[in-house]
């Protein structure tokens, strides 16, 4: 049965860039079928909403700023999420911002159960990454398109999309994970080893890295050794890991 979701989109706080892709990776997670964005739409900066919401498919919601120095928007959002939760006719919310005073309606809604995903900007607070199941950044679905367009180009000089280095500390994470969840032998299921890192740390992404899969990411690492095993259930093959 297929998870549906709730997107609601801080207009305020993410850029419109990038929203054909976002929508395309959230529909990896489930299937959006309330899709909202809320904003003041009387400012001009909210203007070149206009197109990818049409294009989209995306709802806006008015909000008008009552006071100044006070987020409305927030408060409309929130006010609009807890409607939708006690509606019962989504299975888990996308968080759209990357501002922290959403950190507790992620923490409240996962407490109902839902299963909540955060998008936003490398820049979001930690604490509303944490409240989430999943945080997917911004940058990864920008870097993404400029990989595709690179590819199309004969241009070699474009410029390659910024990733994260895998430091010290992802890889003693990487190497912990395996270990919690290893049989006798040290052999863990890589299935199993990423969905504890996405427990542990919600922001983890083999994409931030620059590797598509953990898989590739992982065998660019020496410190590990990684095993494909038969499936008599499925033509796939199960990827083991465990540490060197």
């Amino acid at each position: 049965m297929e998870t549906n979701l709730a997107v609601l989109i801080d207009g305020d706080n993410i850029p419109s860039a990038h929203v054909k892709e976002m929508m395309e990776e959230i529909a990896k997670y489930g299937n959006p079928t309330i899709k909202r964005i809320y904003g003041d739409w009387t400012k001009p900066h909210l203007n070149k909403w206009k197109n990818v919401l049409l294009e989209n498919a995306i709802h806006p919601i008015q909000q008008y700023g009552y006071t100044q120095g006070k987020n409305a928007t927030d408060s409309a959002m929130i006010i609009d999420a807890m409607d939708i939760l006690y509606s019962n006719k989504v299975d888990g919310f996308c968080l759209v911002s990357s501002d922290s005073d959403f950190t507790r309606l992620a923490t409240r809604l996962r407490e109902a159960s839902m299963k909540v995903i955060g998008i936003g900007e490398k820049k979001t607070p930690d604490p509303f990454i944490v409240a989430c199941d999943k945080f997917i950044y911004i940058e990864i679905l920008k870097d993404q398109t400029k990989e595709s367009e690179t590819d199309k180009s004969k241009d070699k000089a474009s410029k390659k999309p910024n990733v994260d280095k895998i430091t010290p500390k992802v890889i003693r994470l990487i190497s912990q994970t395996i270990s919690d969840v290893a049989d006798e032998d040290g052999w863990a299921f890589l299935g199993d080893v990423g969905s504890l890192l996405q427990k542990k740390q919600p922001n983890f992404d083999s994409r931030n890295y620059g590797f598509q899969k953990l898989t590739p990411m992982i065998n660019s690492i020496n410190k590990f050794e990684i095993e494909s095993r038969e499936n008599a259930n499925s033509k796939f093959k199960l990827i083991y890991v465990r540490n060197k």
